[in-house]
């Protein structure tokens, strides 16, 4: 990804953009996931619980929601 001085553009204004940029591709989300090898098993073994997790909260909240 390359962002390329404009003519009367600031070090900041430039840096900014290429933050959002950054942010916008989803390069850094990527990159992090990839940091480390996780195995087709324990990919959905960590989606299994995530799953689990969930509806347990919207199983408290609709709970609370019905006490009111």
């Amino acid at each position: 990804m390359t962002v390329e001085l404009k003519p009367g553009e600031s070090q900041e204004s430039l840096l900014k953009r290429f933050r959002k940029q950054v942010s916008e591709s989803g390069i850094l989300s990527t990159v992090r996931k990839r940091r480390w090898y996780v195995s087709k098993s324990e990919e959905r073994r960590r989606a299994r619980a995530k799953a689990i997790r969930k509806a347990k909260r919207r199983e408290r909240q609709k709970k609370q929601r019905q006490a009111f």
